[in-house]
């Protein structure tokens, strides 16, 4: 039967794009021996017999592009520099290809005579400072034969004679073949072709209207679209066709490939990650600014990219651009967090990076030793927090190739203006203190949430938005899934002149009051935290906490969080939790599905002493509650883990402590991480969020964000309803009642006559449809 569309035409319309960006486009008939076992060559094409069906790298193209880019390379040692590119010898697929990718973007070690002095010197098998230097030749239908197995992926795209990328085409006509189908095709050839996949390092999968890119060890939630072409303009055209020509452009790709990959180091094992699209724009443009920042005003500009689309991530492939950069002559970058648990949040996160920074980043644990550590000519990784540069405002480095890198840059962390304090002395923001320590750094900031409306010290120290990666494009790329709204305010009978007081009192709890060295704000703090803490509303808390998080993992299994105004109420929290579920406690780190998780001092009572563990201790239930498979799904916290704290399957927070501006929006964002059949994230709010909710998002929408940063249950069952009562249509006439009550070779009956009631009984079936 003829078709209006398959698989081939979709093939021909990518090679062609391919042909467009200067690739040559061969047929994988044109490049084997015994050609003849291949279906008919197209018209005019000529074969050259360049490999056998077992060979899956083109050794002579390889072998022509090693001697034009690395001329003093003595004939007699290319064997030996063929043989380390191309021999597999890791325990596994993903340690294969770090080792390949760490040969291909820094060279091969080889030792040579020059004159009779024995001499080391790199060889490089791609140019990646010319691209036009190099051979790129996109393969459609090139024959892998395999230990007996054959297989055909659908194009394969060499430089230099490598395998670097392959891509899956399927059929946007054909229900059958989707992106899935794609994905999972890949997945076939990794297990079935693996020498393939020694030198991998893109994978696309289309439909042609769909396409995604990814590693060919990513999960596919973790492949994403490519949107735009030129990093400005949002395409909406066939998926296929821009992000071709986005990613695959000479000189894009192979930027991409050295700069724009890493595998990070989680445990024993490593994880292998592309940049998405908003990452790899966002860096150059950063790239770009900064600079500039240096020859000028030394303000690179603030990079706002909303939670949970991988900031930290941009941040690594920021920093290894800029050591990356011969121009910038290996400068020095500074790491700047505003607490200790973030520091080590981001410190974890470069340094399982390491591979591509070319170096091991190091925490300063004291302004001393940041002193130490700045004191070189160049390069380097330092880790700091804020605090370090308020203790003086003697400059400890006057070096000009310093670069501040501050995450979660704020008005709270980042002020310029004097203050007097109640002791009569004068206190500046920590950016003067910043600034007078390195009077000479460039600065660069990177936020998860907008700078607020009145904040004239962030664009003071850092400069412009160079980028904006808002709410609303996040979803809709899958960067992050939606945040859901549900108010459970909890009645304890009060009555009207106490609620006044609260409602009225709750914004003076917002903004870290608890560590107030203020003795009136302490008393204050202690008489709302009484109220909050009330005995019979914790109690009336823990039971709808245990009902309505049971209830969700009967429809979704993952992980819960609850955020405690104080650590007091934390540990009540837990003690009213176990008395209703006893199994959920365990006097052990390793096991127990509740923690409280809270930092403490040998001073504190006996009731949070139970709660105060070690560092080490913290890491083990940190890593516990982050494993899917584990068995701890529960946490109290109180200010740890709400903000840099990634747990993809965290689903639900239940927020009892008054949160505002960044504060609350980085917070909530906790639960917007992307995990497989996770739909969406959900705050319940005990204690009346909503509108510090409002004051946030109206922030965000000033400052130029789109998208609403929750969606309001109630509104969601409006819409849910909505979309149900069109389904009842559909289906008006046709009695399904049985399906609820029948067996299930009834149900299955049931549902194949719906099928036929749709498609075959109605006229217009499929139009309605």
């Amino acid at each position: 039967m003829n078709t209006i569309l398959n698989e081939d035409q979709i093939e021909q319309m990518t090679l062609e794009i391919f042909g467009e960006l200067g690739w040559t486009v061969k047929h994988g008939a044109q490049i084997s021996r015994d050609a003849d076992l291949y279906a008919p060559l197209p018209d005019g094409a000529t074969t050259s017999a360049e490999r056998d069906f077992g060979d899956v790298v083109l050794r002579g193209r390889l072998e022509q592009k090693i001697r034009e880019i690395n001329p003093w390379l003595p004939s007699e040692k290319l064997d030996e520099v063929l043989r380390k590119i191309t021999r597999t010898h890791g325990a596994n697929d993903i340690d294969n290809n770090r080792q390949f990718h760490h040969l291909l973007t820094e060279g091969v070690d080889t030792e040579y005579r020059d004159g009779g002095e024995v001499k080391t010197r790199k060889v490089f098998f791609v140019d990646f400072q010319q691209p036009e230097n190099n051979d790129f030749l996109a393969v459609n239908q090139l024959t892998v034969i395999q230990d007996g197995v054959n297989k055909r992926p659908d194009i394969v795209l060499f430089v230099n004679g490598l395998p670097l990328g392959v891509i899956e085409l399927k059929n946007a006509a054909d229900a059958t073949a989707d992106l899935s189908a794609a994905y999972n095709q890949i997945q076939t050839y990794r297990a079935k072709i693996s020498n393939l996949f020694r030198f991998n390092e893109l994978c696309v999968i289309s439909d042609g209207l769909d396409a995604k890119i990814g590693t060919f060890s990513a999960p596919e939630n973790r492949f994403t679209a490519w949107k735009t072409i030129n990093g400005e303009e949002i395409q909406r055209s066939v998926q296929i066709d821009t992000l071709t020509r986005g990613v695959f452009e000479k000189s894009r790709v192979l930027d991409i490939i050295k700069n724009f990959i890493v595998f990070e180091r989680d445990d024993t094992n490593y994880i292998k990650k592309l940049a998405a699209y908003h990452q790899y724009w966002v860096v150059n443009k950063a790239l770009a600014t900064t600079t500039q920042a240096i020859a000028g005003d030394h303000r690179a500009g603030v990079v706002w990219h909303t939670q949970g689309s991988g900031k930290s991530l941009s941040m690594v492939f920021y920093a290894g651009k800029l050591i990356a950069t011969s121009e910038l002559h290996n400068p020095t970058l500074v790491i700047v967090t505003d607490r200790n648990d973030l520091d080590g949040q981001l410190y974890s996160t470069f340094h399982n990076c390491a591979d591509l920074l070319r170096q091991t980043p190091v925490q300063a644990t004291s302004r001393a030793d940041l002193k130490d550590k700045l004191n070189r000519e160049a390069g380097g990784v330092i880790f700091t927090t804020i605090q370090k540069f308020e203790e003086s405002n003697e400059a400890i480095s006057g070096r000009s190739n310093i670069i501040v890198i501050a995450d979660e840059a704020h008005r709270s962390q980042y002020g310029l203006k004097a203050r007097v304090g109640r002791d009569g002395e004068v206190a500046y923001g920590a950016a003067k203190y910043m600034r007078d320590t390195l009077p000479n750094a460039s600065y660069i900031g990177f936020t998860g949430t907008p700078i607020e409306l009145d904040d004239r010290s962030t664009p003071a120290v850092f400069g412009d938005y160079i980028d904006i990666y808002d709410v609303a494009r996040a979803v809709e790329d899958g960067a992050t899934v939606p945040i859901y709204y549900e108010s459970r305010l909890v009645d304890l009978g009060f009555d009207d002149e106490t609620k006044k007081w609260m409602d009225e009192e709750v914004d003076a709890l917002f903004e870290d009051v608890e560590m107030s060295k203020s003795e009136q704000l302490k008393a204050e703090f202690a008489q709302k935290e009484a109220i909050v803490g009330n005995r019979e509303r914790v109690k009336l808390i823990a039971r709808d906490i245990v009902e309505h998080f049971e209830k969700r993992e009967e429809v979704f299994a993952g992980k819960g969080m609850i955020v405690a105004m104080s650590r007091q109420i934390a540990a009540s929290l837990y003690e009213k939790i176990i008395a209703l579920r006893p199994d959920w406690h365990s006097d052990e780190v390793t096991s127990g599905a509740l923690k409280c998780v809270i930092t403490g001092a040998s001073s504190d009572p006996a009731n949070l002493q139970k709660h105060i563990r070690s560092k080490p201790d913290r890491v083990i239930v940190e890593k516990r509650f982050k494993d899917p498979k584990s068995d701890l799904k529960l946490v109290i916290v109180c200010d740890m883990w709400l903000t840099g704290f990634d747990v993809p399957p965290l689903h639900t927070m239940y927020l009892d402590k008054p949160l505002k501006m960044h504060n609350l929006m980085q917070a909530i964002a906790r639960v917007n991480r992307v995990y497989p059949d996770k739909v969406g994230g959900l705050v319940v709010d005990y204690l009346g969020v909503a509108g510090a909710l409002r004051d946030a998002m109206a922030v965000y929408a000033k400052s130029g964000g789109t998208g609403t940063q929750t969606v309001d249950v109630e509104a969601a069952v409006v819409e849910m309803n909505r979309r149900v009562e069109v389904v009842r249509d559909l289906f008006h006439g046709f009695d399904y009642a049985a399906f609820f009550t029948g067996s299930a070779g009834k149900k299955l009956e049931i549902m194949l006559d719906a099928e036929e009631f749709i498609l075959g009984k109605v006229e217009d079936g499929e139009a309605r449809v």
